[in-house]
């Protein structure tokens, strides 16, 4: 019986590890895997590339496989910096093709409840590359939650102080959306954040 594969139990339990995955999702997960036994021997092995080609730019923070990355490197708008609170926060705002600067990742926000304070996070860095990059704006696209915004504030003070100017994402409701779904909050923030017409 599988209860007695000590793989097995282990290949559940690595599974299991894995961000939204409970106990339900990482048997089925195995058992898929054991079905098509082809899929084992691909994922092993673009995990073990994974882990031994992709690291972090030393620039922005971002995954790669290049030091610097090439959006560090390419031909972007040099003046601008995006910080991002992680990864694929950077490459949701790339698919959208709206920025066209350099970015920065943090690698996590503020939250004094979990114990994530400013030095566990890429913001001396951030403060480093400001002048020799001669950077003018420094647009936060941090999260719309509690540590997000606190983030953002904390932020903007640090920057300010080196006479940049910040901005902010803005935020509100989205296109198509009807008025009657719309939760407080977010109502709140479209009315504090409208702009005139015309």
């Amino acid at each position: 019986m599988l209860q007695n594969s000590q793989s097995f139990i282990r290949l559940v339990g690595e599974l299991k590890k894995l961000p939204g995955v409970g106990e339900k999702t990482a048997f089925r997960l195995a058992f898929h895997l054991l079905r098509f036994p082809e899929n084992i021997k691909s994922l092993a092995e673009s995990l073990k590339d994974v882990s031994s080609s992709v690291k972090f730019c030393s620039v922005c923070f971002s995954i790669t496989e290049d030091d610097p990355c090439t959006i560090c490197t390419g031909n972007r708008e040099g003046s601008a910096i995006c910080v991002v609170e992680e990864p694929q926060d950077l490459l949701a705002i790339e698919r959208s093709g709206a920025f066209r600067g350099k970015y920065h990742v943090l690698h996590g926000v503020l939250s004094p409840l979990s114990g994530v304070n400013p030095d566990q996070l890429k913001i001396i860095e951030l403060l480093k590359r400001l002048e020799p990059e001669n950077i003018q704006e420094v647009i936060i696209a941090t999260n719309f939650s509690v540590e997000g915004e606190a983030t953002a504030i904390y932020l903007t003070k640090l920057i300010k102080e080196h006479g940049i100017k910040v901005t902010r994402l803005a935020h509100g409701i989205p296109i198509g959306s009807d008025l009657e779904y719309i939760d407080a909050a977010t109502m709140q923030q479209a009315m504090l954040g409208r702009s005139e017409i015309g």
